[in-house]
């Protein structure tokens, strides 16, 4: 994790334009899905949005699941960034966890079309890249009011979800024989499957749906593991 120091104080100008671009792009996406799919989406309208050539777009992004993978990263950096501040306000696993996502449901809330967008990309996309880590710059500019979230090292919504599970394992919040693969799956199908089910029907209720799921979901793998006499 770079230290403060290592941080730089002031983004050169060509830096910041380019990475400005690219925010504008993703934010110009998450509005244009929220009145029509991807699939429908003309690169020449997100182009006359933020007044930039259809020959630069395809500069920053090949093709248009590209920008998505962006703002998907996007999202996901912000997520750990509220599950880092959970932990460092002394949360143990689940609450980390749960702090995971509260934010999320507030994404898929706002934001009902990106979220189905993103579930069907993240479900069509079998064997993706690992995408460029976003630097320290494009960080602060994207995330301004998020303190300290330019010094977090890069991790996959995954990869926050494993730890604090593991977390929560080594802390008895969770049985500590349960296997952790199989409890990530379920716990990735709560996180993908609630917001599926509500965003069209009831996306003011994905937050307390998660709560309540994930409830279940803690009490059935300790029912599980429990001595049976």
């Amino acid at each position: 994790m770079p230290s403060a120091a290592s941080v730089p104080a002031k983004i050169p100008l060509r830096e910041r334009k380019f990475i400005k671009t690219r925010l504008q792009l993703a934010r110009a996406l998450r509005e244009q899905l929220e009145k029509t799919s991807l699939d429908d989406l003309n690169v020449r309208d997100l182009c006359d949005q933020v007044e930039v050539s259809e020959a630069t777009f395809f500069n920053y992004f090949p093709k248009k699941s590209d920008l998505l993978g962006y703002l998907s990263q996007l999202w996901s950096v912000e997520l750990a960034w509220h599950g880092q501040q959970a932990l460092a306000q002394g949360g143990q696993g689940l609450l980390v966890v749960q702090a995971v996502f509260d934010r999320a449901a507030q994404q898929f809330q706002s934001s009902p079309g990106v979220a189905g967008e993103l579930i069907a990309w993240q479900a069509r996309t079998r064997s993706r890249q690992a995408p460029m880590p976003l630097t320290i710059a494009e960080r602060r500019l994207a995330f301004p009011d998020q303190a300290g979230i330019e010094a977090m090292t890069d991790q996959s919504l995954e990869q926050v979800l494993a730890g604090s599970l593991q977390r929560a394992m080594d802390q008895g919040e969770l049985p500590r024989n349960a296997h952790l693969p199989t409890v990530m799956v379920g716990l990735v199908s709560i996180f993908y499957g609630v917001p599926l089910a509500l965003r069209l029907s009831n996306p003011a209720g994905i937050g307390a749906m998660y709560r309540q799921q994930l409830m279940i979901f803690w009490t059935g793998l300790r029912q599980v593991a429990a001595p049976r006499g």
